[in-house]
């Protein structure tokens, strides 16, 4: 037994030093391959020791019973010794296991020091492409402030040069909307999106609810008209947020593919369009588009707003030929619903002319516009403000093809008839300012110093009946004298123009068209 034990030792020890040269898991797994032994060879030391003992119990004075007693001794400090050994493995094995847990959270620290190092200096290349976008920002914005200034200069030099008097006009086109005689030719035209909140609807406007189709909830109109009056007053900040937020509404409660959501996408799509953000925009108008055309029918009139929702924004972008056919379907579904004279089809026939007029096809913009004057007359009465713009309009494409006799006969006409409206009947003492301008230029050289303005009366405070068309008016037809060569006349007209335009920004008159 003992040269068994002191085997069993020795290949202990030796296992015990090839140990220290293996890996953690193979030490492990040895260890479990010696505790599987030692469990062994403890169950055949209790079997012996339980041989001895019923021996000596069974005879009550062997020979050889000191010489059993001694073994019985030495059996179970054998035992003990493996006792202490299976005692020694289990903690060597718990060891093992604790240090395990150990290197795989000492890998997990290291993973997620490297993200940190990784997401550190992706930051920092942000931080500096940042600061470098915001260097070139602060410099195209000084770059810009020296442009402005210098455009400011040269536009006061303009003013008194008749030869380019056409680079003048066409570069106030670009830089104040408000100047351009076709401004008002690319309106808002969702009915159920743009509600009389910004402004009172006007007569040609009455038959916007056709154009919705169905009752707006009382909670969508509140929101809407939040989001409008935001959006006018230039809080995107708020106004986006708003939108977005009755869209999640609308879409948890009714679906996406509700009439509804066409309508919150379209006006979300004009707060966009007003951010220049087109793309945006313009996705959002395609989505309400198939909404309304699966929900509505692909002739409804909400289908033709989107549509030329869709036209406008693409002829904010220049893209007239890909706007011209969504503008042409929305006037084809307008004349089947709403039939062929109404005011509604003359606002997108206005439309259509202006991107025609963008194209250069003035044989279709002269039709489309004395279709829509046409209508406009006949509906809606001379006096409407439509009437005049749509003259305006079309005097501009005259403009643009050198009819200059023609586009001034429109201009008399709509400056007479804004003179009738305000002051009467035209007689010899009540003279519209095209003929007091025209008066001044044939009396310029008879009378050194001219009578002063202020004498042939306040004329000028006519404009605000329709002020922005007349105004517009005013300074084309001044222009057009310029380019006769009448400079009496022309400023004549351009200083009525920026009178009128001055008492309508401090807001002297509240009448508006």
């Amino acid at each position: 037994m003992s040269k068994a034990i002191n085997s069993y030792r020795i290949k202990k020890i030796e296992n015990i030093g090839r140990m220290t040269a293996l890996t953690q898991e193979e030490v492990a797994t040895h260890t479990r391959t010696v505790v599987q032994g030692l469990e062994a060879l403890r169950n055949e030391h209790n079997s012996i020791l339980s041989g001895i003992s019923s021996t000596l119990s069974s005879a009550h004075h062997p020979p050889d019973s000191n010489v059993i007693a001694e073994k019985a001794g030495i059996l179970q400090r054998s035992l003990d010794q493996i006792e202490l050994g299976l005692s020694e493995a289990q903690i060597m094995l718990a060891l093992a296991s604790h240090l395990q847990t150990v290197e795989a959270e000492k890998q997990k620290l290291r993973a997620q020091v490297r993200r940190l190092c990784q997401e550190n200096a992706w930051l920092r290349d942000e931080l500096a492409s940042t600061q470098q976008k915001l260097q070139a920002s602060e410099q195209h914005v000084a770059q810009l402030e020296e442009d402005k200034k210098h455009l400011e200069f040269m536009s006061t030099i303009k003013k008194y040069d008749a030869d380019v008097q056409d680079s003048e006009s066409s570069m106030e086109e670009k830089k104040d909307k408000s100047d351009d005689p076709v401004v008002d030719l690319f309106p808002d035209d969702d009915a159920d999106d743009r509600a009389a909140a910004m402004s009172p609807t006007p007569p040609s406007q009455f038959a916007q609810q056709v154009n919705a189709g169905y009752e707006i909830p009382a909670r969508l109109r509140t929101l809407h008209n939040l989001v409008i009056q935001y959006a006018s007053q230039g809080r995107y900040e708020v106004a986006v947020p708003l939108c977005k937020q009755a869209l999640e509404d609308l879409e948890k409660t009714s679906g996406h593919d509700h009439p509804d959501v066409a309508t919150m996408l379209n006006i979300l799509a004009l707060v966009y369009r007003d951010q220049n953000k087109y793309k945006e925009a313009a996705n959002l108008l395609n989505d309400a588009l198939a909404i309304r055309e699966k929900t509505l029918g692909e002739n409804h009139p909400a289908v033709a707003a989107t549509l030329n929702n869709l036209a406008v924004l693409y002829g904010k972008r220049g893209k007239y030929k890909e706007a011209e056919p969504l503008c042409k379907r929305a006037l084809e579904i307008r004349e089947k619903v709403l039939g062929r004279d109404h005011p509604d089809v003359a606002k997108q026939l206005n439309n259509l002319a202006l991107l025609c007029q963008n194209q250069g096809k003035y044989e279709e913009v002269e039709r489309y516009y004395q279709r829509a004057l046409e209508i406009y007359e006949t509906k809606l009465g001379p006096d409407d403000p439509n009437v005049a713009k749509t003259k305006n309009n079309l005097a501009s494409a005259y403009l643009k093809q050198g009819k200059y006799k023609e586009a001034e006969i429109l201009y008399k006409q709509v400056l007479t008839r804004a003179h009738e409206r305000e002051f009467g009947a035209i007689d010899g003492d009540n003279k519209p300012i095209w003929q007091v301008a025209e008066e001044r230029e044939e009396n310029k050289n008879k009378v050194k110093d001219s009578a002063p303005y202020g004498e042939y009366g306040g004329w000028h405070k006519a404009a605000k009946v329709d002020s922005p068309t007349v105004t517009t008016t005013l300074k084309n037809l001044g222009a057009l004298y310029r380019r006769q060569g009448k400079y009496e006349a022309a400023e004549t007209l351009e200083d009525c123009a920026i009178r009128s335009r001055k008492e309508n920004e401090t807001g002297k008159f509240s009448v508006r068209s």
